[in-house]
């Protein structure tokens, strides 16, 4: 966790678990690290991570076994992605945008960059 970050822990480790779900590190209908050992192998207090948890309890990313602990959802993949490309759109393109104009950077700029890159 970067406590530097002006972005919030509870929502960094939310990316993290994100970032581990786009990876398959965690696998659909597989079990997910518990609140203790998260918060452990981040540094952070449980409190933080429980905080997280219950925002992809919410989503419908992780659900709960009584007795067992978190598992990831079936369809957890597909609807990272979902939120994941919305702030990509809502977020960094519109940054991305912004920039471009103020530095009269062209969509076809951008292209000739990007092809000429490789």
């Amino acid at each position: 966790m970067d406590f530097k970050n002006n972005k919030p822990i509870y929502q960094q480790i939310i990316d993290y678990c994100f970032n581990k779900i786009l990876a398959q590190e965690w696998v659909e209908e597989g079990k997910v690290p518990s609140v203790r050992e998260l918060a452990m192998e981040l540094s952070v207090n449980t409190h933080t991570v429980l905080k997280a948890y219950e925002y992809l309890q919410a989503e419908e990313i992780i659900y709960a076994k009584r007795g067992l602990g978190f598992f990831l959802a079936p369809d957890a993949t597909a609807h990272v992605n979902t939120v994941r490309r919305e702030e990509f759109y809502e977020t960094i393109l519109r940054e991305l945008f912004n920039e471009m104009d103020r530095l009269q950077i062209s969509i076809d700029d951008i292209i000739i960059h990007y092809n000429n890159r490789k």
